[in-house]
C-alpha cells in the first residue's frame, strides 16, 4: 500500500502522521504570509480615483452693492410713494339738489412686486376746491388714526370705503355747530375733489352740484 496512506519507518504510524499534519500546517502558513505580503502591497497602491483633489478656499465675490428698498417697522417691504398711483373717484359727475356726494380714492402699485402700505386714515384727505377757493377738506376735523398697512399686489387697484360730503364748507374752527352750504345752482362753479395719502397726491377729479 502507497505510503502516503500508511507511513513506514520504525517509529509507529501516528508518529508519521503527526509530522506530516504539521508540516502541512508550516507549508499553510507560509503561503498565508506570502498572500497577506502580496495583498498589502497592492491595495496601498493609490488609484486614480483616490487622488485627493484640492479644496476650493477662494471667498465668493460679491454678485454686486444691494439695491436699497423700502422698509415699515415690521419688517416687511413698504411701498416706494414713487411707485404709487392715487385716482381721485365720485360717483357721479352731477348731483341734484339734496343729493350728497360720495368720494372715494384708487391705489394702484405700479411696482413689479408687492408691497406694504400704511392707510392709516389720519394720513389721507379728500379736498375740494373751485378754482382758488378751498371748500372742504376731511382733515378739518379728523380725528387721530391707526396704521393700517395694506398689501398691495402689483397692477392690482384697491378703492377706499367711500365717504359721503353733506355739500357744506368747512375749516378747523366748523367743526362743531353749523356750516355754511356750497353753491349749487346751474350756473355754479365746477368743484374738484383731490385726494391724497401722506405725500402721495392724485390728479383732480371734476363734478357739479344743483
Amino acid at each position: 500500500m502507497s505510503t502516503l496512506r500508511s507511513p513506514v519507518g520504525p517509529q509507529p504510524p501516528s508518529v508519521y502522521w503527526r509530522r506530516r499534519i504539521f508540516a502541512l500546517l508550516g507549508l499553510i502558513a507560509v503561503i498565508v504570509v506570502i498572500v497577506l505580503i502580496v495583498s498589502s502591497l497592492t491595495s496601498g497602491a493609490p488609484s486614480g480615483d483616490d487622488t485627493p483633489k484640492p479644496t476650493d478656499t477662494t471667498a465668493a465675490e460679491p454678485s454686486g452693492t444691494p439695491t436699497p428698498t423700502y422698509t415699515d417697522a415690521t419688517g416687511g417691504t413698504a411701498c416706494n410713494p414713487a411707485q404709487i398711483t392715487l385716482m381721485a373717484v365720485t360717483d357721479s359727475n352731477s348731483y341734484a339738489s339734496g343729493v350728497k356726494p360720495k368720494v372715494s380714492m384708487k391705489i394702484t402699485n405700479a411696482g413689479s412686486a408687492p408691497c406694504t402700505l400704511d392707510v392709516n386714515p389720519a394720513t389721507q384727505e379728500y379736498l375740494i376746491t373751485s378754482g382758488s377757493d378751498r371748500i372742504w377738506s376731511s382733515k378739518d376735523c379728523q380725528s387721530e388714526g391707526a396704521p393700517t398697512p395694506v398689501v398691495l399686489a402689483p397692477g392690482v387697484t384697491q378703492q377706499t370705503e367711500p365717504i359721503e360730503w353733506d355739500r357744506t364748507r368747512s375749516s378747523t374752527s366748523t367743526c362743531t355747530g353749523s356750516r355754511p352750504a356750497a353753491v349749487a345752482n346751474s350756473d355754479g362753479p365746477t368743484y374738484r375733489l383731490e385726494v391724497k395719502l401722506g405725500e402721495i397726491e392724485s390728479e383732480p377729479v371734476a363734478f357739479r352740484l344743483f
